[in-house]
């Protein structure tokens, strides 16, 4: 696989998921602009999630049927039509429509993964999907430092809007270097879905995985959905931008990314796994510190980065794994899953904040690491079979 792809396919990655990140630090200021509360200000960070997760279950199964270049495409168009919306949304309800359209939209990276998968030679497979999903952690990380120095100078809108230009501007580069690539599904979409249910069904790692990643996720997204409130409020008075500041320091943990591919190359995913978990642990027992230490919140938000990115490129490593032809069907079985409880986290993320403050943040997003090590620890362990498609 070109060394050039590969890039691409992370630059992509990081730009196309950041769309859904963007209003993360913006939630205080787009909810002071409609006159809502934190928590209902929250809701538009849980509906983009939600849409990505309706994109995940209906839509990127396509990518074993339909050509996967001009599905990427179409969704690029999508992509920059609803950012554009949303910088435009003259009212509360409109912006979570957008929102949700965004989330639909921005799917992309889980369309290119299964195709990188597929092109990558086996020995290799987990260090390129370690350092494509590197782009995607970075995107995301990344994603809320721009949109929190944008968003403190210029305004939300300005930072849908910008997000609406550049996926124009990568629509074109895609349209021009990345490959087709030919599916091997021959059937209907109805028997698409359905084998997604057969998979799920049959396959106990992809099940394991699953949980194990949407739990990660969950506890993850608890603690970035609420960062803004914690630091707009007392002690430390903070604005947006530095709200997005701490996605550069959690982009630290992209450089984890290829490691942990290599890690589950090596190793073995069971591995990765329970050290990912075990640094995510450490992180909330650090970020509990954090309502009062700022130094605290850093190395937290380090620890709690990598530990996430090792746990769902050792996931993605092994599911890839499972039934080469059906690699974008069990991409979406684990990724909607992972979404939901990135959906989940948020929701539940707005929730603590709004009644237990910083320390119910902390013990709802620990609950949810805990619920992830409770299943790498005791479900399904020591079952790899993989019937046909």
């Amino acid at each position: 696989m070109p060394p050039a792809l590969v890039w691409l396919m992370s630059v992509t990655c990081a730009l196309v998921v950041a769309n859904i990140y963007y209003n993360q630090p913006l939630l205080g200021e787009i909810g002071r602009t409609f006159g809502k509360t934190e928590s209902q200000a929250s809701l538009v960070a849980t509906v983009t999630q939600l849409g990505y997760t309706l994109c995940m279950l209906l839509i990127v199964p396509l990518g074993d049927k339909l050509e996967r270049k001009g599905l990427i495409l179409l969704m690029q168009l999508g992509a920059a039509l609803c950012m554009a919306a949303a910088a435009w949304a003259p009212s509360f309800g409109v912006l979570l429509g957008a929102s949700l359209l965004i989330g639909v939209c921005s799917a992309v990276p889980q369309l290119l993964l299964p195709m990188a998968a597929h092109l990558a030679p086996s020995a290799d497979r987990g260090r390129i999907v370690g350092q494509i999903m590197s782009g995607l952690l970075i995107g995301i990380l990344l994603s809320r430092t721009v949109s929190g120095y944008v968003g403190a100078h210029l305004g939300w809108r300005t930072v849908f809007g910008g997000g609406a230009a550049v996926m124009v501007l990568l629509g074109a580069v895609l349209a021009w270097r990345l490959p087709r690539d030919q599916p091997a599904f021959r059937g209907t979409y109805a028997s698409l879905m359905t084998s997604l249910l057969t998979l799920a069904r049959t396959l106990p790692l992809l099940r394991r995985s699953a949980l194990i990643g949407g739990f990660m996720f969950a506890g993850f997204s608890v603690f970035w959905t609420t960062l803004v409130f914690l630091l707009e409020g007392p002690p430390f008075h903070y604005g947006a931008d530095v709200a997005g500041f701490f996605g550069l320091i959690g982009a630290v943990g992209a450089l984890a990314a290829p490691l942990a591919g290599r890690t589950a190359d090596t190793r073995g995913p069971d591995f990765a796994i329970r050290i990912g978990v075990g640094l995510a642990v450490l992180a909330y027992g650090i970020l509990f510190l954090g309502s009062t230490a700022l130094a605290a919140l850093v190395v937290g938000v380090i620890l709690l980065d990598v530990g996430v990115q090792a746990t769902h490129i050792a996931n993605q490593t092994r599911i890839f794994a499972l039934i080469p032809e059906a690699r974008s069907r069990l991409n979406t079985v684990y990724m909607t899953a992972y979404f939901i409880g990135g959906a989940a986290g948020s929701l539940v993320g707005g929730w603590a904040w709004t009644h237990a403050r910083w320390p119910g943040v902390c013990a709802a997003g620990l609950g949810f690491v805990a619920l992830a090590f409770l299943v790498s620890r005791f479900y399904a362990r020591g079952t790899d079979s993989a019937p046909a498609a």
